[in-house]
């Protein structure tokens, strides 16, 4: 199987400008995710919009020599279903450029469930926090997603947010399953996805200790063993969580 990951990003944050960009250990936070994703043999797909502002995106993806797409700035769903189809893809993980401690093993293993099942939901850790892996699509459920949006038909496809996507995944009626994560995954509720600015001070703090290629089973043991630098931004997950609900009113109503 040939891995495939399509980081979602673009440069435009109302709550941390410009985050993506942030730089770490002398790496932006989209470079971080590109070399961990050429390190780990995952084929990497710079997913962004086709704002202007987003064109310093393409110009770091043709830097590492890799490809790039440009579509929807709020519908993600049509943008991945977009870059599939360009790309024809059979299959892909999506990496979120906020999560530059995603874990590679976590990816592929997802990834390989994909031989059973038609998309692979993020474990229960990773979508409240924990940031390790994303979801894997075939490409049928990806195409399956993308026709359930027309069910919304008082607006229009490019001006549909998607960002609480488990709305419109919950929705769909394909073969499912949630990834049970791995085995040194954190027990307790942990942040480490990018967002606020104490997230970045989190990740700076962390990076201290650690390459930008260490493993996600060390940089899980050096959180349980420090509490104080782990619970720093965790009340942030509450105040996320609270702002994306937001997002699903409109279509609700």
């Amino acid at each position: 199987m040939k891995y495939i990951g399509l980081i979602t990003v673009r440069t435009q944050s109302s709550r941390l400008k410009k985050k993506c960009l942030l730089k770490i250990n002398n790496y932006s936070i989209i470079e971080i995710c590109i070399l961990k994703c050429l390190k780990a043999n995952i084929v990497p797909i710079i997913c962004t919009t086709n704002k202007k502002e987003d064109e310093i995106l393409i110009k770091i993806a043709k830097k590492f020599r890799i490809n790039y797409f440009k579509g929807s700035e709020k519908n993600k769903i049509k943008r991945w279903y977009d870059c599939a189809k360009k790309f024809k893809l059979k299959y892909f993980h999506t990496i979120d450029a906020d999560d530059p401690f995603f874990d590679p093993l976590a990816v592929i293993k997802s990834l390989e469930l994909l031989k059973s099942y038609d998309l692979i939901l993020p474990s229960k850790f990773s979508r409240n926090g924990g940031a390790s892996e994303g979801y894997s699509f075939k490409f049928s459920s990806i195409k399956n997603l993308y026709n359930s949006l027309f069910d919304f038909k008082f607006i229009k496809i490019n001006h549909l947010d998607t960002e609480m996507i488990d709305y419109f995944i919950n929705r769909l009626k394909v073969k499912k399953k949630l990834f049970r994560g791995m085995k040194y995954q954190l027990k307790k509720e942990t942040r480490l996805t990018l967002d606020y600015k104490k997230d970045y001070i989190l990740f700076k703090k962390i990076f201290e200790n650690f390459s930008i290629f260490s493993e996600r089973k060390d940089i899980n043991n050096f959180l349980k063993k420090n509490h104080k630098i782990r619970n720093k931004n965790i009340y942030l997950n509450k105040i996320w969580g609270k702002k994306q609900k937001n997002f699903i009113k409109p279509i609700l109503k």
